[in-house]
């Protein structure tokens, strides 16, 4: 695989969305459609009321796919979190700011083990958070849906999403930093036409665009998308 991370616009379709029993089976049908970028997230239960994914079914998965993990860690205590994932070998791994008492400390501890670092932001979190953090990053995440509550009914994206991408976006360009933008929660592919042209990098994608009895059919039409809003940008 090439660095994929510095590929415009990256789909990193999220692993609690595709069918828990053949994650096997379904981690190869991304690589067919030449997917590279598989996002986990680690839950403890306590920070967000769900946890649906353990850490020996993503070690045991790092064995047999080459996607690159792209973790996020929802907990109240990173360093137990952090410690397991660079052990089991992901490739990106982002905590919550919210919960890090010594943000910059994390951020190199996780840079100094060859993997990129990075801060994940809930909806309602100020920007501001990131003042001295942004130039030890090298993705910040943007939730725009409450973490956890995704499969709550009726859950919708924040109404100020796209004003808070905006403001990232600004933010980095002004600093003239390679900061990578991410943005997650019921991504659709209204998101990724409005966010894809200039302000956002990296979009997890889940349900609302896939669904798992058909990962090749929904890859194959934002890939469309994808190369559509490319075309633009020359």
């Amino acid at each position: 695989m090439n660095n994929c991370w510095q590929n415009p616009l990256i789909y990193s379709p999220s692993l609690i969305c595709l069918d828990m029993c053949n994650l096997e089976s379904q981690a190869r049908l991304l690589e067919s459609e030449n997917i590279e970028v598989l996002h986990i997230d680690i839950l403890d239960g306590h920070f967000s009321p769900s946890m649906p994914l353990g850490l020996e079914t993503v070690r045991a998965l790092r064995k047999k796919t080459k996607l690159r993990f792209d973790a996020h860690v929802m907990a109240d205590n990173n360093d137990f979190f952090i410690d397991e994932l660079l052990d089991i070998g992901v490739d990106q791994l982002l905590f919550h700011a919210e919960t890090e008492k010594h943000i910059d400390a994390a951020l190199s501890r996780i840079s100094a083990a060859g993997v990129r670092a990075g801060l994940a932001l809930k909806p309602s979190t100020p920007l501001s958070i990131l003042d001295y953090a942004l130039e030890r990053c090298d993705t910040v995440l943007l939730m725009l849906i409450n973490p956890g509550y995704a499969g709550r009914k009726g859950e919708q994206q924040v109404p100020y999403a796209a004003r808070k991408v905006t403001e990232l976006r600004r933010m980095i360009d002004e600093r003239k930093l390679p900061v990578k933008i991410e943005v997650d929660g019921r991504i659709s592919v209204e998101n990724i036409k409005r966010f894809g042209a200039s302000l956002a990098d990296i979009f997890v994608i889940g349900s609302t665009c896939i669904s798992n009895d058909n990962i090749c059919g929904g890859i194959r039409q934002i890939d469309e998308l994808r190369k559509h809003i490319l075309d633009k940008r020359v």
